[in-house]
């Protein structure tokens, strides 16, 4: 949906041509002729199921939230969506447990207090349709940052960490596995409240290409 920019992986990751395992929602993206004029209208970002109660959603309608599609969670984290609370509960409270359980914090955190801290952590200071160049990459050693996440490898690639492997991010899948440096420094997509949250505990689901073959 959002336009894509031929040298930042950031935006392919979220210009897929397939439906992926999940749905994104940042508010209204078009304007009362169904054309794309805004990356974003809303700080929630949350990623949904694509089915849920048989309930049917048209893709581009005016004054309505515009549907986005992620292959599937380790995406939507990189895009700086977080799970629904709504049509996926379950993955939600165990995103936000793993996030309040990092934080040190004695209650659960509300989703208004995960929501601007993703708000913070994904773009620069800055307005228009295309905002690559806002993006928000931070530094990390490879060897503490735990699977799910996203990062960029020296082809400006986007790349998944799944245990001892990475994998190359497409269209249609995860692919191109090569075997997982260690003992450097990574430029990670995934915003750093999303990666706490897969290092205490929350399981992305990630779709089958990702899978040991």
């Amino acid at each position: 949906m959002p336009r894509r920019n031929r040298i930042d992986p950031w935006s392919d990751l979220h210009a897929a041509s397939g439906r992926g395992l999940l749905t994104g929602n940042r508010g209204c993206l078009v304007d009362d002729h169904g054309d794309v004029v805004r990356h974003h209208g809303s700080m929630l970002w949350i990623a949904c199921v694509t089915e849920f109660r048989g309930w049917r959603h048209p893709l581009a309608a005016p004054h309505r939230w515009t549907p986005i599609f992620f292959l599937d969670d380790a995406v939507a984290l990189a895009a700086g969506h977080r799970p629904c609370a709504f049509c996926r509960r379950e993955a939600y409270r165990s995103y936000r447990d793993a996030v309040t359980v990092a934080l040190g914090c004695s209650k659960p955190l509300l989703a208004s207090a995960l929501d601007r801290r993703l708000v913070a952590e994904r773009h620069r200071r800055g307005r228009g349709l295309d905002r690559a160049a806002d993006r928000l990459i931070w530094e990390a050693q490879i060897d503490e940052l735990p699977s799910g996440t996203v990062v960029v490898d020296g082809d400006r690639r986007a790349r998944l960490l799944i245990d001892d492997r990475l994998l190359a991010f497409t269209f249609d899948g995860w692919t191109d596995p090569i075997e997982r440096p260690t003992r450097r420094t990574a430029q990670v997509l995934t915003p750093p409240t999303s990666v706490a949250a897969l290092a205490n505990g929350f399981r992305p689901l990630l779709h089958p290409s990702a899978s040991p073959r």
